[in-house]
């Protein structure tokens, strides 16, 4: 037998089979002046000799404290009213009472055997260093001068990631450790869940705190739980139909990696009862695998009532090579840009209008350029079409609703349209009257949507180029994005030729594209780039963000080579005060990383035979 506390009311409260027991309406303190017998009413006092309820008597302990023991004094517990410090003795008495109320209960059921867990166990070193970072990962942000410690917070993920790979389950008893990491990070869940297997689901299952494992767990238990490990079709569609918003679509999420048309399927079959800012969401998981199949589907979106929902179909079927919606925007995007022929820029020469007089400014051609013709009004085709008609404050409504037309477009367009030319050419061509940056940021956004490396490596322009020279774009933002579209080789190369041209001022973003480890080209640029800063004496918190990723992204192999740069250097004339030795402890910090990676990666290494 248990004991148990007692509800706020209910058949455990211990005065529950009293007469004035909540199951009988309360009879207020003057109620009974007219059944008196002499017809006159008792003072309105409690009735010391009926108990009453625990929450009753609380509910007027809080009400008494609420309006002051002034305008109405508290009863003591030895019966005479008081002011404060009778309150305070009641409550007291209350507190105790209540604590004491407990009644024996039937014993519950024990929980379910934990599951099976079919994976090897982590190999006894690599469950110390677990032990290690979970224990650390409570420490706050680190304040001032971070030292030469490596940050174990910053290296679960990849622990995770990496035991993950070699197919480990977690030790039994650092679930709980684990869970509780996961819950204090959202970064972490992903690889913690899936580190933490079903006996995880299964301990997150006995404590409210883990409830985020079952929400986050039960996609992929539907899908797993079919005969021979396939997906439940039922679970399935009881999970979308009766499941949280989160657990929906992660679901649909999950479906949709697995199978897309069997996501788009379910996702269709509930559209229409759905709300307008979860169609959106849902609609949004499409982007996985996306493919000519859905353009149906998306195309009724377009009809959404919702500006938002018709805006992102319309995004997703611009990311399509042959659509209805590309065409249409095509053909309202071609009318908005033309080559003139001539030069000094202008609008091109009428059809059969009289030739420019000689000597004027267009007799003397120096080449092509492009002139743009922007729309004057945004009608309810292209409303319909996903073009939003009020633009960002600070932008002009002709130049928005110029950009998305181009940005939807389809790229094998323009050569078609603008006499053959490549997508390198057309980028370099001259734009009249300040259309330039328009034009090449809508084509940067078509370029990232359509996932097209040629137009994406003609925007980029060589890494080495000065920033005024770029021909597509100088923005970070922009840059990152195109560079995102390239093969992961050909994104380290370009990354280390800009930071050897450029520095490291404007390549956080690129590193961040960067597959890791970054490839040696790239971690030797970057490296030199921090040797090159500190030679010339510059403040090293300012690039505190690059050294944070090259702790977790150089190859652990370049520790060796880095030693030098541990070695504090004498202050040089001009440079900021303390820098070198601000220096010295960054670098000592990322070769101590750089090991400790290695380490790891070593021991969760399988044994060998």
């Amino acid at each position: 037998m248990t004991a148990t506390n007692p509800p706020p009311s209910g058949p455990r409260c211990p005065d529950r089979d009293h007469p004035h027991a909540p199951d009988h309406p309360r009879t207020p303190d003057n109620a009974h002046a007219s059944a008196h017998p002499t017809g006159t009413a008792h003072p309105a006092t409690p009735h010391r000799d009926t108990p009453r309820p625990l929450e009753e008597e609380w509910d007027e302990l809080v009400t008494r404290a609420l309006l002051g023991t002034d305008r109405r004094p508290a009863h003591s517990p030895g019966g005479g009213s008081g002011g404060p410090a009778a309150l305070l003795d009641a409550a007291a008495v209350h507190a105790v009472r209540r604590r004491a109320g407990l009644r024996p209960a039937a014993a519950g059921a024990l929980p379910g055997r934990a599951p099976e867990d079919p994976r090897p166990p982590l190999p006894r070193a690599a469950r110390r260093r677990l032990v290690q970072l979970l224990a650390d990962r409570s420490g706050g942000p680190h304040a001032g001068r971070r030292g030469t410690a490596p940050d174990l917070t910053e290296l679960i993920p990849q622990w995770l990631a990496a035991a993950n790979r070699h197919g480990y389950r977690a030790p039994a008893a650092l679930l709980p450790a684990l869970l509780d990491a996961a819950r204090a990070r959202t970064d972490l869940r992903p690889h913690a869940l899936a580190f933490a297997g079903p006996r995880g689901r299964w301990l997150a299952g006995l404590n409210t705190d883990w409830r985020f494992a079952l929400r986050d767990g039960a996609p992929q238990a539907a899908l797993r739980g079919g005969p021979g490990g396939g997906a439940d079709a039922d679970a399935v569609r009881e999970l979308w139909e009766e499941g949280l918003f989160t657990e929906r679509i992660a679901l649909l999420s999950a479906v949709r990696l697995r199978d897309p048309d069997a996501a788009r399927e379910l996702l269709a079959g509930s559209w229409s009862g759905e709300r307008a800012e979860d169609r959106l969401m849902f609609l949004d998981t499409l982007r996985a695998k996306l493919s000519g199949a859905d353009e149906d589907f998306l195309e009724e979106a377009l009809g959404d009532r919702s500006r938002n929902v018709r805006a992102t179909a319309a995004e997703l079927l611009s990311a399509l090579p042959d659509t209805a919606l590309g065409r249409r925007m095509a053909a309202r995007a071609v009318s908005c840009v033309s080559l003139d022929r001539r030069s000094g820029g202008g609008p091109p020469p009428v059809s059969g209008g009289p030739a420019p007089a000689f000597g004027g400014p267009a007799s003397a051609p120096v080449g092509p350029s492009l002139f743009i013709e922007a729309p004057h009004e945004c009608d309810g085709g292209m409303q319909r079409d996903g073009v939003i008609p009020v633009p960002p404050a600070g932008k002009g409504e002709r130049s928005w609703w110029f950009g998305q037309l181009v940005e939807s477009t389809p790229l094998a367009t323009w050569p078609a349209r603008l006499g053959g030319r490549t997508a390198r050419e057309l980028v370099r061509l001259p734009v009249a009257d300040d259309w330039a940056a328009d034009l090449h940021a809508a084509w940067c956004r078509a370029a990232v949507r359509q996932r097209n490396e040629e137009w994406a490596r003609a925007l980029l322009g060589a890494p080495t180029a000065p920033p005024g020279d770029t021909t597509g774009t100088d923005s970070p933002a922009e840059r990152s994005k195109l560079l995102a579209t390239l093969p992961q080789e050909e994104r380290a190369v370009w990354a280390a030729g800009f930071i050897a041209a450029h520095g490291l001022s404007d390549a956080f973003q690129l590193l961040g594209v960067c597959a890791v480890p970054w490839a040696a080209p790239l971690g030797r640029a970057v490296v030199d780039a921090l040797d090159i800063a500190r030679e010339a004496g510059s403040y090293p918190w300012s690039f505190s963000g690059v050294m944070g990723l090259a702790e977790r992204c150089l190859d652990p192999g370049e520790a060796d080579r880095l030693e030098v740069l541990t070695t504090p250097e004498d202050e040089r004339e001009g440079a900021s005060p303390g820098a070198g030795g601000y220096w010295s402890e960054a670098f000592q910090r990322l070769v101590s990383t750089l090991r400790l990676r290695a380490a790891m990666e070593a021991e969760l290494a399988p044994a060998g035979p």
